[in-house]
């Protein structure tokens, strides 16, 4: 019971709950505009939307949207930047890809055959540019077995019953998910701080810092709740 105890503590040391206050996003090397986080936007509301540069839909759908609140409400007191991560395809979510995104416009792997195919494209190139400030989420490169502290907060984070699954259940999942540890080349410590489930995504803080929403996919009510913070 006492190591249970202990390894309860070590996952609440990786989870950011909605209702508490934000934590610092965790960032690389900033790529466009001014070097930025919560502790320095004062009582605006932030917007943080996450995406990887191999992600057609974060292209297509989610971006314009967040783009669009952006230019809507950036004089009424919301802060937006965009958080460029990696969890797959580590050779096409490079730092030299995002650059390459925000000077160019050029786009790369399947954001390129998806924008091309839909005639999203004007010679290669994204028809938009995303006008706040971007950088690189903080990639770690990965050494060693992940920890048990780990790999259970991760399988909780998706699996909020798990404690109450059958012990056998219980072991293919520890299995299934050092598997995918072991494969991954980086941990991205904003993307895991989060616990993100993929991209799109996007984080939500209001004026006193606090953590009111972190969506996956598409969120159809996010300008709804970006008036409602900007509000209160």
């Amino acid at each position: 019971m006492f190591v249970m105890f202990l390894i309860e503590i070590e996952i609440r040391k990786f989870m950011v709950t909605v209702g508490e206050k934000a934590p610092n996003l965790k960032l690389g090397k900033w790529v466009q505009g001014m070097e930025t986080n919560f502790d320095k936007e004062g009582d605006n509301v932030k917007l943080v939307e996450v995406f990887q540069v191999n992600c057609p839909g974060c292209f297509m759908y989610s971006m314009p949207e967040v783009i669009n609140i952006y230019q809507k409400y950036k004089e009424e007191g919301l802060t937006v930047f965009g958080v460029a991560t990696a969890f797959e395809d580590y050779d096409k979510n490079t730092l030299e890809n995002l650059e390459m995104l925000l000077t160019t416009g050029e786009v790369v792997g399947e954001t390129k055959q998806a924008l091309s195919q839909y005639g999203q494209l004007n010679d290669g190139k994204l028809q938009f540019k995303i006008p706040y400030p971007v950088a690189m989420d903080s990639l770690i490169k990965e050494t060693g077995e992940p920890s048990i502290e780990k790999m259970t907060a991760f399988i909780k984070n998706q699996l909020p019953n798990f404690d109450s699954q059958p012990e056998d259940y219980k072991q293919q999942i520890f299995g299934r998910v050092k598997e995918y540890f072991k494969s991954k080349e980086y941990s991205a410590e904003t993307f895991e701080m989060y616990s993100l489930q993929g991209t799109p995504s996007t984080i939500l803080v209001d004026r006193k810092g606090i953590l009111r929403d972190v969506s996956f996919g598409q969120t159809a009510n996010l300008e709804v709740m970006v008036e409602k913070l900007l509000g209160e």
